[in-house]
């Protein structure tokens, strides 16, 4: 399960950037991945190996490669994801799971993805880095 942060202060941060015209959050779930791991972070060109699932705030799941049991694989600055997964990932090290809070221009932006995803829609990922390529 996620860890969750019963933080006046945090929750009302989260809550000034949901204001926020643009913005890409990433929230550590488990930091302590990165003792024992070491920090082996993604470079342009490499793939990455990860297990996400995607909701939209109102916590409706939208997608989860984890429901599928089946790693979702994408290549580092080849634009095959939405940007928020090319700047939020490439900060995270290998073995680290995290929550990437997309703004709608980190996302699907004002058209959305019909059917899935309403237009401007800020959505929230928890992926976890499982590997490199």
């Amino acid at each position: 399960p996620l860890a969750t942060v019963n933080n006046k202060k945090h929750n009302l941060h989260w809550l000034k950037c949901l204001k926020c015209p643009s913005f890409l959050r990433i929230y550590s779930i488990f930091p302590f991945a990165l003792l024992v791991t070491g920090r082996t972070f993604p470079k342009k060109g490499q793939t990455c190996v990860v297990h996400y699932v995607g909701s939209l705030t109102d916590g409706r799941k939208f997608d989860s490669s984890r429901d599928r049991d089946k790693p979702f694989k994408f290549k580092i600055g080849k634009q095959e994801v939405i940007r928020g997964w090319e700047e939020g990932v490439v900060q995270m090290s290998v073995g680290q799971r995290a929550k990437l809070t997309c703004s709608p221009d980190f996302a699907y932006g004002n058209k959305g993805h019909p059917g899935i995803i309403p237009p401007n829609a800020t959505l929230i990922f928890d992926v976890e880095l499982l590997s490199l390529e």
